[in-house]
């Protein structure tokens, strides 16, 4: 038995995704900026899919611009903006456990002079906010906080967020990486008071090399991508169209069942962590409650590394993380874990499950039922 249980790494191309993009690959196959039909019937797609997303936002179809996925995303969103708001102030604020797409950047802001704050994260993982409320002031340009963090699932309250930004630092932007929260969490960003907003496709069910960025009508961005012009100068290069196709078809796909795709998802969470939790040793990482992600679990196992884990899992043909996919190929300490004051003995014994709207029943025993025979088996083998 085959058990995937690595969806916040990747996840499936749905069948629809899939057969609309080889329907554009290999019938519709125009340059959506050529004036032929053929051209106009390319930016059909790209029009379709831009409502299609627009809708489960609330948002309108000009905010919406495709990328390349997450990390051109959070790119264009944090040097786009500080870029064209850079007069107003130099003050950036993010958190400690942002992904590495966030983190690099920042780190490269403020190598080139800017005031970055990274705030702190208290044991479950939520920002603090009485932290962001003193570091808010009339320099502050720009306020990046990711929805749902990648590793243990916690989500942060945007809407306290955008109220604090609002009363005291007005004039900043908010961007907000939803790239593990959208199709898992209903989302509109003008109610959560959200400037910016970046997806990607393969989070979803959607193609690789697929993203999007919602910018808020009016928002003061540069583009960081120069030529030919598409997408209203914001993102020049030809459009991926495919894979746009591909991605409109998901996003219709994760809000078309959202609620019933959700309930699943936290139902086989509480019991796979009342399951895994009866097994000697093994801990949970990140909050639980139903405010987080219902489709990710960080669990820490004493004793047993988290690679041997991963491995032993695999070889039952379960697949799992042992952390972020997206850091590297090299396995590097997590930041997350030590920020949220995991004990350092457990943090390299810390294995991620994520779950998907396909995920059964059946495949969590089975999964549960590895865990129970591999983690004792394990343990006797660790020197005393």
């Amino acid at each position: 038995m085959e058990v995937y249980l690595d969806n916040s790494a990747t996840t499936m191309c749905s069948k629809n995704a899939a057969e609309k993009m080889v329907q554009v690959l290999r019938e519709d196959f125009g340059n959506p900026s050529s004036l032929h039909k053929v051209g106009v019937k390319a930016e059909e797609y790209i029009k379709e899919a831009k409502q299609k997303i627009a809708k489960t936002l609330k948002a309108e179809e000009k905010e919406i611009f495709f990328t390349s996925g997450g990390t051109e995303s959070n790119n264009l969103a944090i040097f786009g903006s500080v870029s064209a708001n850079r007069r107003r102030g130099k003050r950036i604020i993010t958190s400690s456990i942002e992904h590495p797409s966030v983190q690099a950047p920042m780190a490269y802001l403020k190598d080139m002079g800017y005031d970055v704050i990274f705030l702190n994260v208290d044991r479950e993982g939520l920002v603090l906010l009485e932290e962001l409320k003193d570091a808010l002031n009339n320099e502050t340009i720009l306020v990046s906080i990711m929805h749902v963090n990648n590793e243990i699932g916690t989500a942060q309250p945007l809407g306290e967020i955008s109220e604090l930004i609002k009363k005291y630092a007005p004039g900043a932007l908010f961007h907000v990486d939803a790239i593990q929260s959208y199709g898992k969490f209903p989302i509109v960003p003008k109610k959560l008071g959200i400037d910016l907003l970046s997806v990607s496709g393969h989070k979803i069910h959607g193609p690789k090399g697929s993203g999007f960025l919602y910018v808020k009508d009016k928002t003061k961005i540069k583009p960081i991508l120069l030529g030919g012009g598409q997408q209203k100068g914001m993102r020049s290069g030809t459009e991926n169209v495919p894979a746009i196709a591909g991605l409109g078809v998901a996003a219709f796909e994760a809000y078309e069942n959202l609620g019933q795709n959700m309930e699943h998802m936290r139902k086989l969470k509480e019991y796979f962590i009342s399951k895994a939790t009866e097994i000697e040793g093994v801990t949970v990482n990140g909050k639980i409650d139903e405010t987080s992600a219902p489709h990710i679990v960080s669990l820490s196992v004493r004793d047993v590394k988290s690679e041997v884990l991963l491995h032993s899992l695999e070889e039952k043909g379960v697949y799992v993380s042992a952390g972020s996919a997206c850091s590297s190929n090299k396995r590097a300490v997590s930041s997350t874990l030590q920020c949220i004051g995991l004990n350092p003995n457990l943090i390299d014994s810390t294995v991620r499950f994520s779950f998907c709207p396909s995920t059964t029943l059946e495949e969590i025993d089975y999964a549960l039922g590895c865990m129970g025979e591999i983690i004792p088996f394990r343990r006797k083998f660790i020197r005393k």
